[in-house]
C-alpha cells in the first residue's frame, strides 16, 4: 500500500524528534562504564581580577613579588590534571568585580583552564561577581554562552528570583539498566548578594520562588526515578551548590565536623527556611558552599552534610601558611545481584591543597547506602 506524502512527512518529523531527544540524553553527563564513579571538583571564591597584574592577599612577604591571579590559574590546572573530574563546579565569587576592569575578559581568564581542558563545568554567582561593569544578570548571561558550560540562566517558563537556578542530571553508565535515568541529581541556586530589604542587614538568601522551584524539581526527579522502566524503590541522591552558607552552618563545632572553622559563619541575618525545605524533600544528601574562605568543614545535621570548600583564589583573603584548597566529591555506584551497575552506593569527599605535593586531606564518607538497601543518614 502506498503511504501518502503527508504521512511520510509527519512520520519523518516524529522520528527526528525521537532521535533528537535520545541524542540530547546521550550527550549528557553519566557515570563511568568501567569505574561506576562520577567525580566533581568544587572551586570556591577564585576572586579573579586582571591576571598577572593582580596581586595576592594573605601570603608570606617572600611570595608577594611573584604571586598573582596566575597562581590561581596554575592551581586549577594542577588539580584538574591530578583528579581528572567529570564536572567542575564554581560556587561563586568567581571574579572579584571591584578589581576586574573588564569582567568578560576576567571571566575568560578565570574559567580558562576548564575551557582549555574541555571539562564540563557549571557555575553559580557569589556576592562579588557583579561588582564591575556587568549586572548580575549580565554576568550569568555571559557565563551560559561560554564553551563546555552546563550553566543555565534560569528554568524555562519560571518566574524565579536570581540568576543561575538550574539542575543537572547524572545518568547511569552506558549499557546499564539505568542508562536513561538520573541516578544523581545536582541542584544549583543563586543565594544572592546583599539584602534588598532595608530592615534586614547583611547578605542575601534563597527566596520562596527558588524554594518552590527546588521542591517541584526534586519531586519530579524522584517520581521519574521510581517510575518505569526499571523502577527504583528509593530516591536518587541529590547534591546542592550555592555560594552563601545557611544559618544552620553555625550548628557545628570541632566535636562534630571534619575540617576547620577559622572564622564566623557569614550567612544571611534571617533564616529563609531552605534547610527545612531540603530536609522535607528527602533526596538531598549534601550541600556545598563557599563565601567563608577560612572554613573548610563538613558537618551533618538532620541527615544532610553541610560543607565548605575553603578558599581557592589568591586574590581572595586567606591565611599565610594555610594552603588554598579545593573540595572533591565522588559518587560510586553499587553492583546489582546480576553484576549490573545500579544506583549510587556511596558519596565520598576529600580536599586537595595547593602545596608542593598537591596533598589530599580529610577524606570522609558523606553518605552511604546500607547493605539492606536502606539509606544511612
Amino acid at each position: 500500500m502506498e503511504i501518502t506524502k503527508p504521512y511520510n512527512r509527519n512520520l519523518y518529523f516524529f522520528l527526528l524528534l525521537i532521535t533528537t531527544a535520545m541524542a540530547a540524553r546521550t550527550e549528557g553527563l553519566r557515570f563511568g562504564k568501567k569505574s561506576g564513579e562520577f567525580k566533581i571538583i568544587q572551586v570556591a571564591d577564585m576572586h579573579y581580577a586582571d591576571g598577572r597584574s593582580t596581586g595576592c592577599l594573605d601570603v608570606f612577604p617572600s611570595q608577594e613579588p611573584t604571586c598573582s591571579d596566575l597562581n590561581t590559574t596554575d592551581f586549577l590546572y594542577r588539580v584538574f590534571r591530578a583528579e581528572n573530574p567529570d564536572l567542575v563546579v564554581f560556587t561563586g565569587d568567581n571574579i572579584y568585580g571591584f578589581d576586574a576592569t573588564d569582567p568578560i575578559k576576567s571571566m575568560g581568564m578565570a574559567f580558562a583552564p576548564a575551557l582549555a581542558l574541555k571539562l564540563p563545568w557549571a557555575a553559580v554567582l557569589g556576592n562579588h561577581d557583579q561588582e564591575s561593569s556587568l549586572s548580575r544578570e549580565g554576568v550569568m548571561r555571559h557565563i551560559i554562552t561560554m564553551p563546555h558550560t552546563l550553566s543555565r540562566l534560569n528554568p524555562d517558563g519560571s518566574d524565579i528570583d536570581g540568576y543561575g537556578n538550574y539542575h543537572i542530571e547524572i545518568d547511569g553508565p552506558e549499557g546499564s539498566p539505568l542508562v536513561n535515568k538520573s541516578v544523581l541529581n545536582l541542584y544549583f541556586l543563586d543565594s544572592g548578594d546583599y539584602s534588598t530589604v532595608s530592615a534586614i542587614p547583611g547578605y542575601g538568601w534563597i527566596k520562596p520562588s527558588q524554594q518552590v522551584w527546588f521542591q517541584k524539581t526534586s519531586s519530579q526527579l524522584q517520581t521519574m526515578y521510581k517510575g518505569a522502566p526499571h523502577a527504583q524503590k528509593e530516591s536518587a541522591p541529590g547534591l546542592v551548590y550555592f555560594h552563601i552558607p545557611l544559618p544552620e552552618y553555625s550548628s557545628f563545632d570541632s566535636s562534630n565536623f571534619t575540617g576547620v572553622r577559622q572564622e564566623g559563619i557569614s550567612s544571611a541575618s534571617i533564616n529563609s527556611g531552605f534547610f527545612a525545605t531540603m530536609v522535607e524533600a528527602g533526596d538531598v544528601k549534601a550541600v556545598f558552599t563557599g563565601h567563608d574562605h577560612l572554613n573548610d568543614f563538613c558537618g551533618k545535621l538532620t541527615g544532610i552534610q553541610l560543607c565548605y570548600a575553603g578558599g581557592f583564589g589568591y586574590h581572595a583573603y586567606g591565611k599565610a601558611g594555610w594552603s588554598r584548597r579545593t573540595r572533591v566529591v565522588s559518587a560510586f555506584l553499587e553492583k546489582t545481584a546480576d553484576g549490573q551497575w545500579g544506583g549510587v552506593k556511596s558519596i565520598k569527599t576529600w580536599k586537595r591543597l595547593d602545596d608542593q605535593f598537591l596533598s589530599t586531606i580529610d577524606s570522609q564518607v558523606l553518605w552511604s547506602k546500607g547493605p539492606t538497601g536502606r539509606r544511612r543518614n
